[in-house]
Formats: C-alpha cells, sequence, structure tokens
C-alpha cells in the first residue's frame, strides 16, 4: 500500500487516485534561460523515479511536467544576446532535454509551454474577476486579492499575519494589498512585440503563477491527483497555485479541492553550504557531467531521500561511484537471466515495500546491494536478474556492464583510451610469458596509477575497469 507525505497534510497518507488505476501528476519544470542546474537535476530525477515506480505498480500515469518560456529573465536574457525570446528558450529548451536524456530521465507525457496556454490563463483570471478573487491595479496590473481567499497559506503553514509582518514595500507599488500577486502585466513600451498578448485588459503577458494552473486544469482536469515540484516552490508559488485554482472555480470548488497529494523535494547544497552563484558554488549539469558519469549523478540524487536535503560533494559523487562500480561488477560476474519481477520474491518484497514508503529509495537501494551481495557468493543468473530488474525501476543498471566500468569520465576523458591499454596489457602479457615479472608489476601499477586497475582472470585473461 503506497503511501506519500502529503505536504498539505505534513504527514504520510495512503495514496488513493481519483479515478482508479490512473495517477494524473504535474510537476513544476524549468524557465529556460540558463543551463539546467543541480536543482533542477534534482527535480528532474526525483519525479521521473516517482512516475516510474506508479507505473511499475500498476498504475497508469499521465504525467505533465511544463516549461517556463516566457518570464522577465527571459525578456532580458534575449535582449543580452542580441536574439528573439523564442530562440533563446529553444535553445535552453534543447540543452534541457540534452541533460535530462543523459540522466536517464525519459520525457514526460505532456511538456507544455507556457506561450501555448495564454489563451487558457486569460480565461481563468476572467473568471477569477467575475469569482471576485482578481482586480485591475493602479498600474494597470491585473492582481488576485489574496484576502479574499478563505484558507490562504494551508499549505505552507504561513498565516496572513506572518506574511503581513515580513512583507515589503517595494513590492506593493499599484496593489491594493502588498500581500496580493500579479496574473496578468501590463505590457511596457520597452518590451518586444512578442512578449506581449491581447487581453480585456490591454496588451501584457502572463504572471508566473497562472500559467501552472492554466496547463495543469487544461491537461489534467481541474482536480488531479499529484502536484510536485522543489521545496522552494511551496510559497509562494503552489500556494498561490492553490488560491488561483480554487478561485477560478464555481461555487463550493474549495469543497473538491484541486490538487489532493503535494510533493516536494529538499534543497541542493554544497558542502554544506546553500548552492548560489554569490558563493561561487552553483555548478549546472553540465559542469558535473563533465566529472562524472551520468549515471553516477542519477545513483547519487536517489541515494537520498528525495525530502531531505541533498548534499553534493566531490567526496559524496566519489563515493556513489564506488558504490554503483560494485553493483556492475556483480553483474560483470554473473550473466542476468531475463525476468519478469515476482514481487513476491523476498528481496522483491522489500524494495517494494520501501518504495512503497513515501518513495524511500535509500532503502530500495539497500535491498540492491544485498542482492549484489548474493549473486557474489552464488553466483546466480535469476538472483543478477533480480538486481538488474530492480535496479531498471529506478532507471539504473541499464548498460552493459563492461560499458559502465570502462566508461571515462572526467580527468580520465582526456586520460589513456581503450586501444592504448589494450596494447599496454598485451605488453604486460609478453613480460610475464618471459618470465619478467618485476616488469609486469612495474607495468600494472603505472596502469593503477593512471586510473585503471587490472584483474588477472584464469586462463590468462586479464580485464580491466577504470578506478
Amino acid at each position: 500500500m503506497l503511501k506519500i507525505h502529503n505536504t498539505l497534510a505534513r504527514d504520510k497518507q495512503v495514496f488513493a487516485p481519483i479515478e482508479p488505476g490512473l495517477v494524473r501528476m504535474y510537476v513544476c519544470g524549468m524557465t529556460v534561460y540558463d543551463y539546467c542546474h543541480l536543482g533542477h537535476a534534482r527535480v528532474l530525477v526525483v519525479f521521473d523515479m516517482v512516475a516510474r515506480w506508479l507505473r511499475a505498480a500498476g498504475y497508469r500515469v499521465v504525467y505533465v511536467r511544463n516549461i517556463t518560456d516566457i518570464d522577465d529573465k527571459i525578456i532580458k536574457r534575449a535582449h543580452e544576446n542580441g536574439v528573439s525570446i523564442r530562440a533563446l528558450t529553444d535553445r535552453y529548451i534543447a540543452y534541457m532535454n540534452e541533460d535530462a536524456a543523459a540522466l536517464g530521465v525519459l520525457p514526460p507525457d505532456h511538456e507544455p509551454r507556457a506561450t501555448e496556454y495564454v489563451p487558457d490563463m486569460l480565461r481563468m483570471i476572467v473568471a477569477l474577476q467575475e469569482n471576485g478573487y482578481a482586480y485591475v491595479a493602479a498600474n494597470r496590473d491585473v492582481c488576485y486579492s489574496v484576502r479574499k481567499f478563505v484558507g490562504y497559506g494551508r499549505l505552507s503553514g504561513k498565516s496572513l499575519e506572518d506574511l503581513r509582518a515580513g512583507e515589503r514595500v517595494d513590492v506593493a507599488e499599484g496593489k491594493d494589498d502588498p500581500l496580493d500577486f500579479v496574473l496578468w502585466k501590463h505590457a511596457k513600451e520597452s518590451e518586444p512585440d512578442e512578449a506581449k498578448w491581447d487581453s480585456p485588459w490591454g496588451r501584457g503577458r502572463p504572471g508566473w503563477h497562472i500559467e501552472c494552473s492554466a496547463m495543469s486544469s487544461k491537461l489534467l482536469g481541474t482536480h488531479f491527483d499529484i502536484h510536485g515540484g522543489g521545496q522552494d516552490l511551496q510559497f509562494p508559488h503552489h500556494e498561490n497555485e492553490i488560491a488561483q485554482s480554487e478561485g477560478a472555480q464555481s461555487e463550493g470548488a474549495q469543497k473538491c479541492g484541486f490538487v489532493n497529494y503535494w510533493m516536494h523535494n529538499g534543497f541542493v547544497r554544497v558542502d554544506d553550504e546553500k548552492m548560489s552563484k554569490s558563493l561561487g558554488n552553483f555548478f549546472t549539469i553540465r559542469e558535473v557531467l563533465k566529472q562524472y558519469d551520468a549515471e553516477v549523478v542519477r545513483f547519487f540524487i536517489l541515494r537520498a531521500h528525495y525530502r531531505s536535503q541533498l548534499n553534493y560533494s566531490d567526496a559524496h559523487l566519489d563515493d556513489a561511484r564506488g558504490a554503483l562500480t560494485r553493483l556492475y561488477t556483480a553483474l560483470k560476474a554473473v550473466d542476468p537471466q531475463p525476468i519478469e519481477i515476482d514481487w513476491n520474491e523476498s528481496h522483491a518484497a522489500k524494495f517494494r515495500a520501501a518504495m512503497d514508503d513515501d518513495f524511500n529509495t535509500p532503502e530500495a537501494l539497500a535491498v540492491l546491494f544485498e542482492l549484489a551481495n548474493e549473486v557474489n557468493k552464488t553466483h546466480s543468473a535469476s538472483m543478477a536478474g533480480l538486481l538488474k530488474a530492480l535496479a531498471g525501476v529506478l532507471g539504473l543498471l541499464e548498460r552493459a556492464p563492461t560499458e559502465f566500468l570502462q566508461a571515462p569520465s572526467g580527468e580520465q576523458a582526456v586520460g589513456l583510451d581503450a586501444a592504448e591499454i589494450a596494447a599496454r596489457i598485451a605488453a604486460r602479457a609478453a613480460a610475464k610469458k618471459a618470465g619478467n615479472y618485476a616488469e609486469a608489476d612495474r607495468m600494472r601499477q603505472n596502469l593503477l596509477t593512471a586510473g585503471i586497475v587490472l584483474e588477472d582472470k584464469p586462463g590468462g585473461v586479464t580485464e580491466w575497469r577504470r578506478a
């Protein structure tokens, strides 16, 4: 029985989809004006894992992950680069998809761009205005009146009094109340035409929060099962989504709700410090993949529970690489037998129990290491097959073991290539055949210094892997 920690309830709850056998899930995606960073990597991998497990558990899943392709940062970056907004966003969407594919992230079922759903946003804003939640501010922006929505703050646990005490005067310009947020931004003369749409309130563009409410309701309906994203989106973005989505529905909408289960993954820290450009510890996915194999990065992310903070460091990545190497080494020694997972088998049952406990991937990965130990002891092809099958549920161990073990990464990428290594192994074999064992040992040590581990097998065969 699957239990999910529901941010709204602040507790684990038994998962019961609105429609039996079907899960509708929406995850807030990227704002595409730059390369994706480690925080994005975690969102991509975590909710890919969630979708994979739901499907493995027998559910049909409709997974939506949006793209924000219009906002202030995008307009500014396009202007700085001297390109159109569409050219900029197309470029970074392509980079994002490359990064996601490298990390083993499967494409979502729908990946809507905000600019494609502006008419739906306009209809929702009109409904909010008709229902008394939206108004035209003094600066001609259309804003949401937060105090009119009963229950605002229930997702984040923030009261209106707390929010009022922490308000900033500079964000209050044009609004009836500093707590209100923008639904529609009135166009500025300086902004490009491609950032402007016609509306009942004049030319302009949507605010950030409204896009997810409009796209999720369009693709999944006004009431769906799971909404996910990073912890940083819990407030104000997701809080505002609830207010918008329920406020735009007909009378009594708050009784049927918007989303049943809210999921938020934890922050990424770097050497126990918050990741930020100002601290100089900000890493893009591409920078990390120059040093580490993409599957190692995926394994590292899944090794921590999705709700916990993830501490990035070279030591932790090195440890993850060593751990993943142990799993691949077990599969290299025994050819896995293709199997269909029997969830009643003890290891599989333990794996399932871990995943059903709020997607507890650390415990699920521990089962993989138990299986690897079993494979190393028994050389069982069926146990190797189960190891590979269960790992595959998490998007791991899907390569041939030799491909992973011999794949260069980081500094190794400019080191010895496979042909050069093979030549040195042949020279070492010749030295051993001639009885020059001291020279053979020296060659082994030289290869080890270069990051190549040799393994002498029966019959005079020598295999190798990257250290």
